[in-house]
């Protein structure tokens, strides 16, 4: 293979999607068969839009078991306008302190923002080991009087991710699951509000899925902009103002290729392990010559991250990647190294070729 290709996109976001998604998609650009009309073009104030908002909620409800008890949105601004929204809604006026775990890049960016909102405590920073782990549950001292404990499950340029739910149950759980979510079942009643933004394992950038437990939604200070304030979202339906109608009918057909192609979460979660155990086992194989970023026990399933011996190799391992038909092996600006990303619709033939080249590549490295 000498051109570059989808299924070969190892881009830590926009991740790749699946094949009879995108195919699915174009055919909707040129015309949804039961309204005649280009995606592009359907009102977002139409009956078959709030029928694709609806039927985007009934499957995820369905994926995760989603209680009556939790409210699902649907909101544009990614991850990172959550992270100012979290903390106006539940730390804003509450005169308690909001509790983080700074795991890496997207923790540390989360954190200022809360900041501006009240006060702060930084409950384990693991910036003195390289961000390599995650703490255990003993190094977390959490706060019976928090106003909220938020953590990153996933952090994608570190490629690191929690296996366990920190936190204590009496104290509300925020999480940003943007890397991960969908990709392995969880209980989500554990959790208070979650967020996720859709370019790693739902659908192209532009939709962002809220779920908040309704009962924290009675403490929303005065204020808040109604384009802020989730009940305005809420009372809407998801569609408060013009949402994006292409991204949010992206996920709808993700959403379904889960349910009927792969058969719900339980499976998914396989698939994923299976993957990330392929690449792992190279790695581990090769151990001096293919670094691993983070501890074996701390290893994402969606992000796979190392190093080569020296930046010149790093380089060769790329150019000869992409001459192959690889994309988005190049690690993060900030931490540099490889990054592999297998997001949900990575197939596992496309890693098994990862992987062949990369025994091919520590081969030719070393004669």
């Amino acid at each position: 293979m000498n051109a570059l290709s989808n299924a070969l996109n190892f881009s830590g976001g926009p991740g790749v999607l699946p094949e009879s998604v995108l195919n699915e998609a174009q055919k909707a650009i040129h015309s949804v068969p039961e309204v005649g009309l280009s995606v592009l073009g359907i009102s977002h104030r139409s009956d078959w839009f709030a029928a694709v908002v609806e039927e985007v909620e009934r499957n995820i409800r369905q994926l995760l078991q989603l209680p009556d008890s939790h409210a699902l949105l649907l909101l544009q601004g990614g991850a990172t306008l959550q992270f100012s929204m979290v903390p106006m809604l539940l730390l804003r006026g509450s005169g308690k302190t909001a509790e983080y775990i700074h795991s890496g890049y997207w923790s540390r960016q989360s954190i200022p923002p809360a900041q501006l909102e009240g006060d702060v405590r930084v409950l384990w920073d693991g910036e003195a080991s390289g961000f390599r782990r995650l703490p255990a549950a003993s190094e977390l001292n959490h706060s019976a009087d928090a106003a909220y404990f938020h953590y990153i499950s996933n952090e994608t340029v570190e490629g690191i991710q929690f296996n366990e739910i920190p936190g204590r149950e009496d104290v509300p759980r925020v999480c940003d699951m943007s890397s991960d979510f969908l990709s392995r079942p969880f209980d989500p009643d554990r959790f208070d509000l979650i967020y996720a933004h859709a370019q790693k394992n739902l659908g192209p950038a532009g939709v962002t899925i809220v779920i908040v437990r309704r009962s924290i939604l009675d403490q929303v200070p005065d204020g808040i902009p109604a384009l802020l304030d989730y009940r305005a979202h809420l009372k809407a339906h998801s569609i408060y103002n013009t949402p994006p109608v292409f991204a949010i009918y992206v996920v709808l057909l993700v959403t379904r290729w889960l349910i009927e192609d792969i058969g719900g979460l339980e499976r998914m979660a396989a698939i994923n392990q299976h993957k990330a155990d392929a690449l792992y086992a190279i790695i581990d194989s090769h151990s001096d010559f293919y670094r691993g970023w983070a501890r074996s026990e701390n290893r994402s399933l969606m992000n796979v991250t190392f190093e080569l011996p020296s930046t010149d190799q790093e380089a060769a391992f790329l150019n000869q990647a992409r001459t192959i038909g690889f994309s988005g092996l190049k690690g993060h600006r900030s931490l540099g190294g490889i990054r592999a990303s297998i997001y949900n619709a990575m197939q596992l033939d496309a890693v098994e070729s990862l992987c062949e080249f990369m025994e091919d590549f520590v081969t030719q490295a070393r004669r």
